[in-house]
């Protein structure tokens, strides 16, 4: 049996944050060119940059034949310093600019949530933003250079990551701290409810190996 939710992405942190919530889940990528929509579209504020990501995501895997007859999550954070928003650094010299610039201060991470619901012959959708206010603590450039040689921090909006190696280095969290890592549980519970649906009424289909 194919579980209800498909996760637009292939994101291993928003995977195992579905799994430890015991929520069935199949992932299915989407394969948007996220900076291509971005310059297209050119949202005004990065939280509506990250909503705009994640509806293209879900939309996008929607239109699948795996998605068919089932509620589609798409989720997108996008990182925001002085109104600045930062996606993925991708090269190691960007997330050292970045992440020396975050040092010793608070930024907001924005993670927007999209679901579709496809189980009828019409799709539509809905979503939400999550922020969250990250204070980081000061790094010294060792401290820095050591992390990004990780290559952890290359692939992950922000170029920090609060459930690995990068943990050490936030302070607090002000907000959903799941949100941080990249799918707020408690905005997927929101959403589901408006189409009618008990996420905990997906436990036992968890327990049987639901997630695929």
């Amino acid at each position: 049996m194919h579980p209800a939710l498909v996760l637009a992405s292939q994101s291993p942190a928003r995977a195992s944050l579905l799994e430890r919530a015991h929520i069935p889940y199949r992932a299915v990528v989407s394969h948007v060119d996220e900076d291509a929509l971005v310059a297209a579209e050119a949202p005004e504020t990065p939280a509506e940059t990250a909503l705009l990501l994640a509806r293209a995501k879900a939309e996008a895997v929607s239109a699948l034949p795996e998605a068919e007859g089932r509620l589609v999550l798409g989720c997108d954070s996008v990182f925001e310093l002085d109104g600045v928003p930062y996606g993925k650094p991708y090269e190691p010299d960007v997330a050292i600019e970045r992440i020396s610039a975050m040092s010793g201060r608070t930024g907001t991470l924005h993670t927007g949530h999209w679901l579709v619901d496809a189980r009828t012959g019409e799709a539509s959708g809905n979503g939400l933003v999550c922020s969250a206010d990250v204070h980081f603590a000061t790094m010294t450039r060792a401290e820095i250079e050591d992390y990004v040689a990780t290559g952890e921090p290359l692939q992950v909006a922000g170029s920090f990551t609060l459930d690995g190696r990068g943990s050490q280095f936030i302070e607090r969290v002000d907000g959903d701290p799941n949100a941080v890592i990249g799918l707020s549980l408690s905005t997927l519970r929101t959403l589901l409810a408006g189409v009618g649906i008990r996420a905990s009424s997906w436990w036992g289909a968890a327990a049987q190996g639901g997630a695929q």
